[in-house]
C-alpha cells in the first residue's frame, strides 16, 4: 500500500491562503458582490421572452451558474474555518458576511424564478428544446413550479432580508452557545474540559463508569444551556412556520419533501416499514444490554463496544484500510480517495475547539472537497471516514454533468456516502482476525442500524410534533424534553432504561437553517443505498461505472424516477423498503447466534 504518511490536518491554503485574515478570500467576496450587483440588474431589466429562439435565457444561466459557484465556494470555506475552531471570532464574522450575500442572491433568485412562471407554456416548451437549454429541463421546470408555490417576489425578498438576522441567525445562534459547552473530566488524575466532539467520542468507550460520568456532565451542560436552547429552537421553527403559513403551505413537511425531490407516500411507506420490522433490533439491545452485565441499556451505552476487543486504527492504518477495500470495488473511487488523503482533503485531527461531528464540503470552483472529522482510531471512525470519501466521491462523479445538474438533495446526499462505508465495515466484520473482533465489529455495524432505523426515527417522530405544537406557540423546554422522552421510547420500543431528554439541544439537525427535517433523508440514503449495494457485490468491479452513472442523475430527477430508471423498483411500494431492513435484520440473526451461549 502507500508508502507515504498521510497528514491529519487539511490544506484550505489552496483556496485562500490566511483563513479567516486571508486577504484572497476579502477579495472573493468583493468580486461576489460585483458580480451579484450585475446579476441582479440584469435579471430586473431581463424581458419575459415571447419567442421560442429567445437566447436570452441561456446567457442568463450561464451567469447564475457563476455566482452560485462563487457563493459555495465561499459558504465551505467559512464552513471549514468555523470548524476547526470554534474560538474564530473572525470566522463566525465572515459566515455573516456571506450569509448576507447568500441571502441577496436568493432575493434575485426569487425574481429570475418568478419570470420564469410568467412564460407562457407554448414558448416555454420551445425554449427547453434549444441545445443548451435541453439538458436543464428537469431544474428549469422545477424552478418555474417552485415559484408558482411560493409569494410574489416583493413579498420573499422581504422574507429573505428578515431571514438574515431572523432565521439564519437563530442557527448561528446555537452554534455560539455550543461553543461555550464544555465537559469536565478526569483523565490521569488531571482534570479537563471536553469539547463536545472529544465528549461525545467517550461514548464508545469500554468502560462504563467512563460513559457515565461523562453523561451525567452531558446531561448536566446541555441543561445549564436549556433555556437559550429551547428559545433558539423556538424563534427558529417560528420564523419557518410562520413562512409557511404565508405561503399557504398547510404541510409541515411540504419544503422538506419538495426539497429532496420525494413523494410522500414513498416517506410514508418507507417509516412503516421500518416501524413493522422494528422488532429484532429491540431484541438486539436486549442482548446487548446482557452481555455488559445490565439489566437494560441506557443511553450512554448505545455506543458501548461489546467484550474485551477494542480494535484501534492508527489514522495511516484506518486510511490504509478503506483503500485496500475500495480497490474491489473500482478503480476510479480508489484512485480519488488516495488523491483525497494525498492532497491533504481531510481534517481528522484529534485536538480541542474543534466542533463536534463530521462533514463532507464542495469548494465547486477547484472541483475539489474538504472532510471534517475528529480521528480517535476506533472502527467507527474508519467507517465516518468512508461515509465522508463517499460523499466526497458523489462530487467527483458528478464532474462531467452541467454545474446546474449537479446540486442534489440530502437523500440521495446520503447514498454515495453509505455506499462507501457499507464497503469497509463489510470489509471490518469479513477479514476479522477471529470470533471476538468480528463480534465487535458486527456490533459496531448493526448499531449504524440502530442509529438509522432507530435514533433518526425519534428525531423525525420529536420534530413532526414539535412543529405541530409549535404552531400554537411557543413550546417551553419541560414540554420539549417530554417530546423527545416520548419519541425515542416509541421509536426505540422502549427497550432503554434511560433516555436523553435534552437531545433536541445537543443536536446540531435541528437548528440547521439551510435543510428543514435533516433527519429523515439520511434513513432514506441508507436504506437506497443498502439496495444498490446488494447489486454492487452480485456484480463486482464492473458495477462502478453504474454506479456512477447513477450518481450523475441524481440533481436532475425525482428519487422514485432515479430509483425506476436504475435499479426497476418502485419506492412507493413496501418491497423494497423491506429487503432493505431484511438485510440489516441479517447481522442482527449472525449477532443473536454468535452469542447465545455467551
Amino acid at each position: 500500500m502507500s508508502t507515504s504518511t498521510y497528514d491529519l490536518t487539511w490544506d484550505l491554503d489552496v483556496f485562500f491562503e490566511g483563513g479567516s485574515n486571508s486577504h484572497q478570500f476579502m477579495e472573493h467576496l468583493d468580486k461576489i458582490k460585483t458580480e451579484l450587483n450585475t446579476f441582479e440588474q440584469e435579471v430586473e431589466s431581463w424581458e419575459i421572452p415571447t419567442d421560442a429562439k429567445n437566447s436570452s435565457l441561456s446567457v442568463l444561466l450561464e451567469k447564475l451558474q457563476q455566482v452560485s459557484q462563487n457563493i459555495r465556494q465561499a459558504g465551505a470555506f467559512v464552513s471549514c474555518l468555523q470548524a476547526q475552531n470554534t474560538k474564530d471570532t473572525r470566522a463566525n464574522e465572515l459566515r455573516g458576511m456571506v450569509t448576507t450575500l447568500s441571502s441577496k442572491f436568493s432575493t434575485t433568485l426569487t425574481n429570475f424564478d418568478e419570470k420564469l412562471s410568467k412564460i407562457d407554456e407554448e414558448t416555454w416548451n420551445g425554449l427547453l428544446n434549444q441545445d443548451s437549454l435541453q439538458v436543464l429541463s428537469y431544474v428549469l421546470n422545477e424552478r418555474r413550479r417552485k415559484a408558482a408555490e411560493k409569494l410574489p417576489k416583493e413579498q420573499e425578498a422581504i422574507i429573505n432580508a428578515l431571514s438574515i438576522d431572523g432565521y439564519h441567525g437563530w442557527g448561528e445562534m446555537y452554534d455560539t452557545i455550543v461553543s461555550h459547552v464544555k465537559i469536565p473530566f478526569e483523565e490521569n488524575g488531571q482534570k479537563v474540559e471536553l469539547s463536545v466532539g472529544q465528549a461525545s467520542n467517550k461514548f464508545s468507550n469500554p468502560d462504563p463508569h467512563v460513559r457515565r460520568k461523562v453523561f451525567e456532565e452531558w446531561e448536566k451542560a446541555w441543561d445549564e444551556q436549556s433555556d437559550l436552547l429551547a428559545s433558539t429552537l423556538n424563534h427558529l421553527s417560528g420564523f419557518r412556520l410562520s413562512v409557511y403559513k404565508q405561503r399557504g403551505w398547510d404541510h409541515i413537511l411540504k419544503e422538506a419533501l419538495t426539497y429532496n425531490r420525494m413523494k410522500k407516500e414513498t416517506l410514508d411507506v418507507m417509516w412503516e416499514v421500518i416501524s413493522d420490522l422494528k422488532q429484532p433490533f429491540a431484541d438486539f439491545l436486549q442482548r446487548k444490554a446482557e452481555l455488559l452485565g445490565v439489566d437494560k441499556l441506557s443511553w450512554c451505552d448505545l455506543d458501548a463496544p461489546v467484550g474485551e476487543v477494542n480494535t484501534t486504527y492508527s489514522y495511516q492504518g484506518g486510511a490504509e484500510f478503506i483503500l485496500k477495500h475500495f480497490e474491489n470495488f473500482g478503480e476510479e473511487l480508489t484512485a480519488f480517495t488516495k488523491k483525497a488523503f494525498e492532497d491533504r482533503w481531510i481534517e481528522a485531527e484529534d485536538r480541542p475547539g474543534k466542533q463536534p461531528g463530521g462533514f463532507c464540503t464542495s469548494f465547486p470552483v477547484n472541483e475539489q472537497s474538504r472532510i471534517f472529522m475528529t480521528y480517535s482510531g476506533t472502527p467507527s471512525n474508519v467507517s465516518t471516514l468512508a461515509h465522508e470519501l463517499g460523499h466526497a466521491f458523489h462530487s467527483y462523479a458528478m464532474k462531467d454533468t452541467h454545474p446546474l445538474n449537479r446540486s442534489y438533495a440530502m437523500n440521495v446526499a446520503e447514498t454515495a456516502s453509505t455506499f462507501a462505508e457499507m464497503i469497509v465495515s463489510d470489509a471490518a466484520v469479513n477479514n476479522a482476525e477471529n470470533d471476538d473482533v468480528k463480534l465487535a465489529l458486527l456490533e459496531d455495524k448493526i448499531q449504524r442500524s440502530v442509529a438509522l432505523l432507530m435514533n433518526i426515527h425519534a428525531r423525525f417522530l420529536f420534530e413532526t410534533r414539535f412543529y405541530e405544537e409549535r404552531k400554537n406557540g411557543l413550546v417551553n423546554k419541560k414540554r420539549l424534553n417530554e417530546l423527545m422522552e416520548e419519541a425515542q421510547k416509541e421509536a426505540y420500543l422502549d427497550s432503554l432504561k434511560e433516555y436523553h431528554p435534552l437531545f433536541w439541544g445537543s443536536k446540531l439537525h435541528f437548528f440547521i437553517t439551510g435543510v428543514p427535517f435533516y433527519n429523515f433523508p439520511y434513513t432514506f440514503g441508507f436504506l437506497f443505498s443498502l439496495g444498490i449495494y446488494a447489486q454492487a457485490v452480485k456484480e463486482g468491479k464492473g458495477y462502478e461505472q453504474k454506479y456512477m452513472a447513477m450518481l450523475e442523475d441524481t440533481g436532475s430527477m425525482m428519487v422514485e424516477e432515479l430509483a425506476m430508471k436504475h435499479l426497476g423498483i418502485d419506492l412507493t411500494k413496501r418491497e423494497f423498503w423491506e429487503e432493505g431492513v431484511k438485510l440489516c435484520i441479517k447481522d442482527v440473526e449472525e449477532f443473536m447466534e454468535m452469542t447465545k451461549n455467551k
